[in-house]
Order: structure tokens, then sequence, then C-alpha cells
């Protein structure tokens, strides 16, 4: 079996960093295609060092566009390769553009597709990423959904229940692989972090400084630092809208370990990432979601997470409801041995 692992943006090459370990660990035959969606450094290369990684075997250094100029250049060059490697399937993670052009080529192909964290619904057709996970579940051979609860939502569409495989999550695999830096540091005085990067949020200049205003709000209520790692997307449209950031430390982009030591020992943590909100459950970091819905209903259940929409005064009131949530809630993502389950299942072949 000769197994494409396709890779874009930075959460997904965290999330298949256990699978790709796995494959190893099983003496699987499989290459890394990287589109190179995000094409800076500190938002791309980086991880692959950290994580210790091999380096792609191939890049398609795609950059950034609209989402029909990046998954086009991305489909021409996955199709290109794909007839060149002949894998027997592919392996996609989550739901971005590289997800979809991804399980594309690869269907015309007639070459199996499994999907790492299907199932995944926020109901929100407006998300371009809603688009892309419920497109790609359709087209996908193996469906690995991190939930029961995503397990159900593929139920609900009519998708065949011998394609789906309840795995857990692998961001649970990345972290206790990991788990030694996320440990608590003395040194670290107490500290709110931020993350913000949709384009729901960002692209649109009043939803923009609305966040903004509600994380100032946080910041004069509680006094203490507030860090934002910010994204480029982000920067750029700030300097774009002329936007004024006070009471908020705008750092560069961080590498995943160094993110994943500032979340864990954070007492509060401001997102509309998904993936953030799972990281901030399965170490118990209360998180205020900067959305009006989420793909992580789980998030909600467990006590971890609050929707806090984009306006400031209700992003200071679920920051004030949630700095003193005990932090006993159960983490409902798995036992950190997804992708052994993942690539046991593709190695059966048993669809």
């Amino acid at each position: 079996m000769k197994v494409a692992v396709i890779l874009g943006t930075r959460p997904e090459i965290i999330k298949m960093s256990p699978v790709v370990r796995e494959l190893e660990n099983q003496c699987l035959d499989y290459f890394i295609l990287h589109t190179n969606q995000h094409y800076s450094y500190k938002m791309d290369q980086v991880f692959f060092e950290q994580l210790r990684l091999p380096e792609p075997k191939h890049n398609l250094n795609v950059g950034s566009g609209t989402h029909a100029e990046e998954t086009g250049k991305m489909l021409i060059g996955i199709e290109s390769i794909l007839r060149s490697e002949k894998p027997d399937v592919i392996l996609v993670e989550g739901d971005t553009n590289t997800v979809l052009a991804g399980a594309l080529a690869a269907c015309k192909l007639m070459i199996k597709v499994g999907h790492v964290e299907s199932g995944l619904r926020s109901y929100d057709r407006e998300m371009p990423e809603e688009v892309n996970r419920l497109l790609t579940d359709h087209v996908s051979d193996y469906l690995f959904a991190p939930t029961e609860n995503a397990k159900e939502n593929l139920l609900k569409e009519g998708i065949d229940e011998n394609k789906i495989f309840v795995t857990g999550n692998t961001i649970v695999d990345a972290i206790s692989q990991n788990i030694e830096l996320v440990e608590d540091d003395d040194d670290l005085a107490d500290y709110f972090l931020v993350t913000l990067h949709r384009q729901e949020n960002v692209d649109r200049e009043d939803r923009l400084r609305n966040v903004i205003k509600g994380l100032e709000l946080v910041a004069q209520e509680f006094r203490v630092p507030i860090i934002y790692p910010i994204h480029p997307r982000t920067r750029q449209r700030i300097t774009r809208f002329d936007i004024h950031v006070n009471g908020i430390k705008l750092v560069e982009p961080l590498g995943y370990l160094a993110f994943l030591k500032l979340l864990g020992n954070a007492k509060l943590v401001f997102t509309d990432s998904g993936g953030v909100q799972e990281e901030a459950c399965i170490l118990r970091v209360p998180c205020v979601t900067l959305r009006y819905n989420t793909e992580r209903p789980e998030t909600l259940e467990v006590g971890s997470n609050v929707l806090a929409g984009a306006e400031p005064k209700s992003i200071l009131e679920k920051g004030m409801l949630m700095i003193d949530k005990s932090r006993d809630w159960k983490n409902p993502f798995g036992d950190g041995k997804a992708a052994k389950r993942i690539v046991t299942i593709i190695r059966r072949g048993v669809v």
C-alpha cells in the first residue's frame, strides 16, 4: 500500500504529524505532498522542523489567493503528482482549500480518500470551511470522525455507516506527544491569549473593529496582559482599516511548541480557531470563542468553551463568566490513539 499525505496549513501539519509518525511506525510506503497554502516560514516550515517531520516530497508553492485561485492551482498540481506517484489512498485533514482540492483530485482518479476529522458541522454555509468539509466528506471512502457527534452528523446526511470510523481527534495525540512542553511555568505571569484569523471576523471592518473593542474592554476590566500572536491576514486588515489596537500585545506568529506552552499557561483564551477550542479544552484552559457558532459542540457540552460572537459587550461578559470556570471538565476528544486507529484502518482496506 502507498499513502499520500496532503497538507497545506499549520493546523493540518500539527494534526497529521501523529499520522505521519504512525505510518513510519507501521513501515508503510508514504509521501507528503505540501500545497504551501501557508507560505511563510513562521506559518509553515517551522512546524515541520519543530515536529521533526520529514521534508515534503512535493511542494506546490501555491501561496495565497482567492478561493477559486487557490483551489484551482492545487487541483492541477495535485492531480499531476497523483498520476505520477499512483498512491492507493490519500489522507487529508480538516476543512481547508487544500483538503477539498486533494479529495476532488483523488476521487476523479479513482484513488481512495481518507478524511481525518470528518463530520464537523457549523451549519453555517457562509463559512468557506463548512463547504470544504461537507464536500470532502461526501467524496471520501474513509471518514475518520473524531467524536460520536461528528458520526451522527454524517449519518444524518445519508453517508454509509460502514465508511465511518470514530477514532478520536489526532490533536490529542499531538499534544500528548509534546505534553512536557505545556506544564506550568512559574516564570510566566498571569495573561490572556488571543488568536483571531477567520475570514468572517477579519475581512469585515465593522466586525474586526467590534472584536478588537471587546478585547480592549477585557484588558481594561481584568488589567492583565493580553498576548496576541497576530496572524498575517489579520495584521494586513488592521493596517488596511487603520484600526488602532490598545491594551493588546501584538507579537509575531509562534511555532507550535512555543504556542502550545503559551496556551497551556494562559488563564483564558479568546479565539475564533476550531483547533484552539480543542487544544484549550484538552489543556483545561477556559475558552471564549469569538464566533456565533462552532463545529466543536463537545467543548460547549463539557463546559470548557462559550460562544461570545463579535459584540464587545458579549465578549467582556463571556470573559467574566469563564475566568472563574472550574477546570475539571472531561476531555471529549479521545485517548491519544487516533493516529494508530486511522493507519490500521486504511492498512486493512476494509472499505
